[in-house]
């Protein structure tokens, strides 16, 4: 069975669905350390001025927020901010083809008002893969396992406990990994190789990085060949 653990983010990129979709099971790594210069309470879009962070504002300790798990952080209602990431997107992609085909899920997200983090963008991560048309790939989460142990010996006891065959990892986990603890259980591991066709942008010069939002508004019922690498505009290369 193809696993892949992955911290939550929100609207990631299109690599982070592309591991999605190679999954048979896709295990949300929600119970470690939460990195507040990470991607999991923002993404980028583009614009006609360029690049433009949407961030989820959440209730911060100070530096101790680093200290808490993904799945404790808490969202700040301070502010409107849900009301203002939709404005913003709809500001800047409405002349997108296929805006309007995905304007039912998002209005259904931005309405919502979660008291955690993890479960909005997990949710809404979860929808956006629907959206593109991948279907097999299960989810869950790893606060259910009750594993322990750090780095690479967690890593495995997650793989241990869905009875994963295969793990796909991306490719910045080379840097600390420990390829042979794999070998010792016998569960093969696979490096993602991110590259990806072009698809066409509102705004450019091409970015292939910005939110999954850009491309499904962009390309609609396409979009998974751009992650599949089966869509190609001939126009752009």
């Amino acid at each position: 069975m193809n696993v892949v653990i992955l911290q939550p983010s929100y609207i990631p990129w299109r690599g982070f669905f592309d591991q999605v979709r190679r999954a048979d099971l896709f295990v949300f790594y929600d119970d470690v350390q939460y990195d507040k210069r990470g991607w999991r309470n923002r993404n980028q879009i583009k614009t006609a001025n360029g690049k433009k962070w949407l961030t989820i504002p959440v209730h911060s300790r100070g530096a101790q927020i680093d200290r808490i798990p993904i799945n404790q952080i808490r969202i700040s209602w301070d502010s409107d901010w849900s009301k203002d990431h939709f404005l913003t997107l709809q500001h800047n992609y409405r002349k997108a083809p296929f805006f309007e085909r995905s304007l039912p899920l998002l209005e259904a997200f931005y309405r919502r008002r979660d008291e955690f983090l993890a479960d909005f963008i997990i949710d809404f991560t979860i929808a956006l893969t629907r959206e593109l048309g991948i279907h097999h790939t299960r989810f869950m989460r790893s606060s259910e396992l009750d594993v322990t142990g750090e780095k690479t010996d967690r890593l495995i006891s997650v793989l241990q406990k869905v009875s994963a065959t295969h793990y796909i990892s991306g490719p910045s986990a080379k840097d600390y990994i420990e390829p042979e603890k794999f070998a010792q259980v016998g569960i093969s591991l696979e490096y993602m190789e991110y590259n990806y066709p072009k698809y066409p942008q509102l705004y450019p010069p091409y970015d292939p990085f910005v939110s999954i939002l850009d491309l499904l508004f962009m390309a609609g019922p396409d979009a998974l060949g751009y992650i599949t690498g089966q869509a190609n505009d001939p126009t752009l290369d």
